[in-house]
């Protein structure tokens, strides 16, 4: 299956292709990185608050979400030009890392003479 292109640069983003040295290639990795950085705090406001409406720290493990997560990421990195499999290794860790902070968090809130 062809992979392809990923999206257009945006405005005031130096295109890979046309970065000449390294120091241009690590100044733009580092504007993307603070990007990501940004909408994982993002993310993560909304994986603290699923975790205070969830009741059972047993809920934090949704096998059946997951997986429909991984198949639209997998589908999503294809689309832009990523490999899929770095994809999905990159948010099975993001999950796995959300399960144990989510099971944390209502576990402490069940328990919270434990904590």
């Amino acid at each position: 299956m062809k992979k392809n292109v990923p999206p257009k640069t945006p405005a005031g983003i130096t295109p890979p292709g046309q970065c000449n040295d390294k120091q241009e290639v690590r100044r733009e990795i580092d504007r993307i990185d603070q990007g990501l950085i940004e909408l994982l705090a993002r993310r993560h406001a909304y994986v603290t608050r699923m975790a205070q409406i969830k009741t059972d720290p047993h809920e934090a493990f949704d096998p059946e979400r997951i997986e429909a997560v991984i198949r639209t990421i997998r589908k999503r990195a294809l689309k832009n030009g990523m490999d899929e499999d770095q994809a999905e290794l990159i948010w099975r860790t993001l999950i796995e890392w959300n399960i144990n902070y989510e099971k944390g968090i209502i576990a402490a809130r069940a328990n919270p003479d434990k904590v």
